[in-house]
C-alpha cells in the first residue's frame, strides 16, 4: 500500500513538474525627441533581440515586447510589474536599460514572492527607430542584431548572436562572443573611418564592394580558416603573402583601416551584391 501511494506521488509530481509554463507578452512604443549627433546607448537583456533603423526624423521611437514565463496567472503578473526597461535622457544622450527580475525588484512587489520566479525565462526584444547621424553604444546578451540605415559610429558588444551590421561611415568597433556575423559594406560610396570586428567563435562573413579603398587585416586567432572570393585584394607586402590563418591586404588605394578577427570558426570575404 505504502509503495503504491509513493509511485503515485513521484507520477504526480513529475507531471507537474513538466506542465508548460504560460508565457505574456507586454509591448510598448514610445517615442521621445531626440537630435541629430547623440549617442543612443542600449544595455540590452540576458535574452533578446536587438533591431535599429536610421530615419529621417529627429525622434528616437522605441518598441518592446516583453516575455515573461511562469506557472500561474499570478507569478506571471508579477514578473510583468518586474520586467522591462528604464530611459534616461540628456540633450546628447538617450539610454536605455534593460530590466530583468532579480530577488530586490521582486521583493517590493511582493515580499512573500515564489522563489522560483528567480529562475523563469524572461527576454525583451527591441525595435528602434533612431535619426540617420546618430552613434550607437549597444550591449547584447542572447539574441539577434540588425542595425541599418544609420550614419554614426557604432561600438557593439554581443555574447552570442546571429547579427547582421550595414556599414554607412562612421567608426565602428564590435566584438562578439559567438554566432554568425554579416558585416556589409555598400556598393555606394563608403564613408566610415575605420572598421573592427572580433568574433570569438562562429562564422564572421564580410561583404565588400568594388568601389572599396582600404587596407584589411584579417586574422584567424586559434583553429580554422579563411575563405576568400573577393577578387580585389593584394598583399600590401609581396614578402607577406596570404595564408589561411592571416591577410595583411591592400584594396584600391588603400588608406582605410580595417580589421577582422575569428578565434574559432570561418572568415569569408564576399563582394557586396549589387
Amino acid at each position: 500500500m505504502f509503495c503504491a501511494a509513493l509511485t503515485l506521488f513521484f507520477v504526480v509530481s513529475s507531471t507537474a513538474q513538466t506542465q508548460p509554463l504560460l508565457k505574456r507578452v507586454n509591448s510598448k512604443t514610445q517615442t521621445i525627441d531626440f537630435g541629430a549627433g547623440g549617442t543612443l546607448i542600449l544595455q540590452g537583456a540576458p535574452v533578446g533581440s536587438i533591431v535599429i533603423e536610421g530615419w529621417a526624423k529627429t525622434q528616437v521611437e522605441i518598441s518592446s515586447e516583453i516575455e515573461v514565463q511562469a506557472e500561474t496567472e499570478a507569478d506571471l503578473a508579477t514578473l510583468s510589474k518586474a520586467a522591462g526597461y528604464t530611459l534616461n535622457t540628456t540633450n546628447v544622450y538617450a539610454t536605455i536599460t534593460s530590466v530583468v527580475p532579480d530577488k530586490k525588484s521582486l521583493k517590493q512587489i511582493d515580499k512573500k514572492f515564489n522563489k522560483a520566479l528567480l529562475t523563469m525565462p524572461v527576454r525583451i526584444d527591441y525595435h528602434i527607430k533612431v535619426p540617420l547621424y546618430i552613434d550607437l553604444d549597444i550591449n547584447g546578451g542572447d539574441g539577434n542584431l540588425s542595425i541599418s540605415g544609420t550614419l554614426g559610429s557604432m561600438d557593439i558588444k554581443f555574447v552570442k548572436t546571429n547579427a547582421r551590421l550595414a556599414l554607412n561611415s562612421g567608426l565602428t568597433n564590435a566584438t562578439f562572443g559567438s554566432g554568425t556575423v554579416d558585416v556589409v559594406i555598400p556598393n555606394y560610396r563608403w564613408a566610415g573611418r575605420f572598421v573592427g570586428v572580433q568574433l570569438a567563435s562562429g562564422t564572421l562573413n564580410v561583404q565588400l564592394p568594388n568601389s572599396l579603398s582600404a587596407d584589411i587585416e584579417a586574422k584567424i586567432l586559434r583553429t580554422g580558416k579563411i575563405e576568400n572570393s573577393y577578387t580585389r585584394f593584394k598583399p600590401v607586402y609581396q614578402s607577406v603573402p596570404f595564408t589561411d590563418k592571416f591577410m595583411d591586404a591592400r584594396v584600391g588605394a588603400g588608406g582605410i583601416s580595417m580589421k577582422y578577427a575569428v578565434g574559432d570558426g570561418t572568415l569569408n570575404f564576399l563582394e557586396t551584391k549589387k
